[in-house]
């Protein structure tokens, strides 16, 4: 009878926790705060919510939010269209990576977790100070009067809590390296399989839509270089988000 009880409390807590990170999706799909710039370079916040919902609670959980994700992507591109918005329209590009991502970001958490915790420390340090690094490489970037003001407020107040989390961290090593990694792997994955859908069915189209006056032989480079100009600072800042509110959440629950 307990254990049954158990699995109800446990089903009921993970969808509320589907709902609510599937809420903040929207929310960050919908406003400003689903789009900042990090480093030189922009990011988009809506996989986040995904990450920490399969970190916390499993890939099913995070398939879920993921689900959520997807159904607003194809919902914002339908509703507020923009130049390459049909990509969108293809649920094998708006919708299936996102499922994948809470996926995998679930497994490859699992698959780390139990590593070393002497070299897990080790190298949760030297990502650290790599995240550090960039971000500090932002904030002197945007000390310029052609970049706008809140590059550089928003780039600032990261490389703060990056700095924060590095020595806060440092009291709470088991499972950040899994933490880091499922957010770091699971977002470049994550990129990979949207650009490299629109690559398969939408290549020519794309970067007529993106850039008319390039030529189309040069599809595959621009699609591709995507992967690093919004997957590396996208994969950054799932990093140090995540970090800060799986550690937050674990630390309050061992309370409770």
């Amino acid at each position: 009878m307990n254990q049954i009880k158990t699995k109800k409390t446990t089903s009921v807590r993970q969808l509320v926790i589907v709902a609510m990170l599937g809420a903040i999706t929207v929310v960050l799909g919908m406003t400003p705060l689903g789009f900042i710039p990090i480093g030189p370079l922009s990011a988009t916040t809506m996989h986040i919510p995904v990450i920490i919902g399969a970190i916390l609670e499993g890939p099913v959980v995070g398939g879920l939010v993921g689900l959520i994700f997807g159904l607003s992507s194809l919902f914002n591109a339908m509703t507020r269209p923009t130049a390459i918005s049909f990509v969108f329209y293809n649920p094998l590009i708006s919708i299936v990576p996102r499922v994948l991502l809470g996926v995998f970001a679930g497994l490859i958490f699992k698959a780390f977790k139990d590593k070393d915790p002497v070299k897990s420390k080790k190298i949760v340090q030297v990502l650290w100070i790599l995240i550090i690094l960039f971000l500090a490489y932002g904030v002197v970037t945007s000390i310029t009067p052609e970049v706008k003001t809140t590059a550089l407020i928003v780039n600032s107040l990261l490389l703060v809590v990056s700095c924060v989390l590095f020595y806060y961290l440092r009291r709470y090593n088991e499972k950040n390296l899994a933490i880091m990694m499922s957010s770091f792997i699971a977002t470049i994955l994550h990129t990979i399989m949207v650009m490299g859908g629109i690559y398969i069915f939408f290549a020519e189209r794309f970067l007529q839509a993106f850039n008319p006056d390039a030529p189309l032989s040069t599809a595959r480079k621009v699609i591709f270089s995507f992967i690093f100009t919004s997957g590396l600072p996208e994969a950054i800042i799932a990093v140090i988000i995540s970090s800060a509110v799986v550690n937050a959440v674990k630390e309050r629950n061992s309370k409770s």
